[in-house]
């Protein structure tokens, strides 16, 4: 029997009923039709590519697509859809607030080849939003338009002027969360000037001067450390418009030479290993960062995991296990000041380079227990090489960990014990809701993370 929509939001028709939203046939036919309305005259939909999805049982199922236009104005088109329940309140903010957005749009020939970039279908309680609005991100519609952006641009001496232009594309479209655009500067060619490519970080509050300062600062104490070891330095912060410029940087994100098992991967781990280090070396007095907490990891993976619950009720059960062992074996081991962290140790942040190692990315910097960093990249690796179907986790954890270099029995048990939180996170996160392996991908993880967790409370309980 197929579905309905209540049931399925619920999660009372279990993992079918969220693929029959993502993936069936009459829901995406609705979809294929609120989005077809609001295309210009001539414009063709065609395919809808399928990027990301987050459930919240009983409130919301929302994901993200890539949207293939033909005609005029053809080209790819980031949208957001939502789905709620029947009688829900309106998800996008305030009305008036959206529809002053969308004019500006509208206004800077934004908006083509839509009409519009708000529809819905209340018989599927559907909601769809587009690029580049956002309420709680009104700067982002000036932030895409070439002409606005080329005069700002201007302005800023490490930019300089572009009389041709830029073309704006964007990376991470997530209506009231922060966004991600790519600036490729046009030559007189009308082609893209790809070695001076920019990224733009969008900020709605402080945190984007924050992150400039940290981003900043370590880069420049990493370069006077001149151990090969370097960090993607920030162009500039333009604080009226919450935007962080980026350079652009060349070359390979290590999960990619994960692929290859070889002599070339131990040495990019074992690089790993002493990159970590030496962020860790960062004085305190440096950088001004937030406290993070262990609740705080364990209340964010809490939520992260709320929907796997009805969705595979033994491993919602497992994940419980893991989050109560975690937190009274924590309350047994051996604890540290909290020191400078670098909060999202992952392969996609580590670019090997012609320069070198080279770490991007530091929106999650904050004061915490170092050992969070080092159980992150060791779930990271574990995340990877079974993404890879890869075996030799073990040794190439014990090469990123040789990297890194001697460390206390008391870190090194807090790592293994942030390995298995991390594992957790990373998995309710990052294996995709509409992926058909979905169930036994999520069913592995979760049993690898709570098997890190008891090698860990074993070889305490015999210490």
């Amino acid at each position: 029997m197929e579905p309905d929509l209540t049931s399925a939001l619920a999660g009372e028709a279990g993992l079918d009923g969220v693929q029959w939203l993502l993936l069936g046939e009459p829901a995406q036919a609705a979809l294929r039709a609120t989005l077809s309305d609001l295309l210009d005259d001539g414009a063709t939909l065609g395919a809808l590519k399928l990027q990301r999805a987050k459930y919240k049982p009983g409130r919301h199922l929302t994901a993200y697509y890539a949207a293939e236009v033909s005609g005029p104005a053809a080209g790819t088109h980031q949208i957001e859809v939502s789905w709620t329940p029947p009688g829900s309140p309106d998800r996008r903010g305030d009305m008036a607030d959206l529809l002053a957005a969308q004019a500006e749009i509208v206004e800077r020939g934004l908006a083509a080849p839509f009409r519009a970039l708000l529809a819905e279908d209340p018989a599927w309680g559907l909601r769809a939003q587009l690029y580049p609005l956002d309420a709680e991100y009104p700067k982002l519609a000036r932030l895409a338009d070439p002409v606005y952006v080329r005069d700002l641009l201007a302005a800023e001496p490490v930019v300089g002027a572009r009389p041709n232009g830029y073309q704006i594309t964007p990376i991470r479209y997530r209506p009231g969360q922060r966004h991600v655009l790519r600036y490729d500067p046009l030559g007189a060619d009308g082609r893209a000037d790809e070695p001076s490519t920019l990224f733009a970080k969008v900020y709605n509050s402080d945190k984007g001067a924050r992150t400039f300062a940290v981003a900043s600062r370590v880069s420049e104490w990493l370069a006077q450390q001149n151990n090969g070891i370097g960090a993607v330095h920030p162009l500039a912060y333009i604080a009226g418009e919450g935007l962080v410029l980026y350079p652009r940087v060349v070359g390979t994100p290590l999960s990619d030479l994960l692929r290859d098992e070889g002599p070339a991967t131990g040495e990019y781990l074992h690089a790993a290993g002493a990159a970590i280090r030496a962020l860790h070396g960062t004085p305190e007095t440096l950088v001004e960062l937030q406290p993070h907490s262990f609740a705080k990891e364990i209340k964010g993976i809490a939520s992260a995991s709320e929907h796997v619950h009805p969705l595979l009720p033994g491993t919602g059960a497992q994940i419980k296990q893991i989050l109560a062992a975690a937190q009274a074996l924590h309350e047994r081991l051996p604890q540290e000041p909290p020191a400078f962290a670098y909060g999202d140790c992952k392969a996609d942040h580590l670019w090997v380079t012609p320069a070198g190692l080279t770490l991007i990315d530091f929106d999650t910097c904050y004061l915490s227990d170092p050992a969070i960093d080092l159980g992150k990249f060791l779930a990271d690796i574990q995340w990877w090489y079974n993404a890879y179907g890869l075996d030799g986790v073990a040794a190439a954890q014990e090469q990123f960990l040789s990297g890194y270099g001697p460390a206390s029995d008391g870190r090194l048990q807090r790592a293994r014990l942030y390995e298995a939180l991390v594992l957790t996170k990373s998995t309710v996160r990052r294996v995709k809701l509409f992926d058909r392996d979905w169930a036994p991908r999520t069913e592995r993880l979760i049993a690898r993370a709570g098997a890190v967790l008891d090698r860990l409370n074993a070889g305490v309980a015999s210490s």
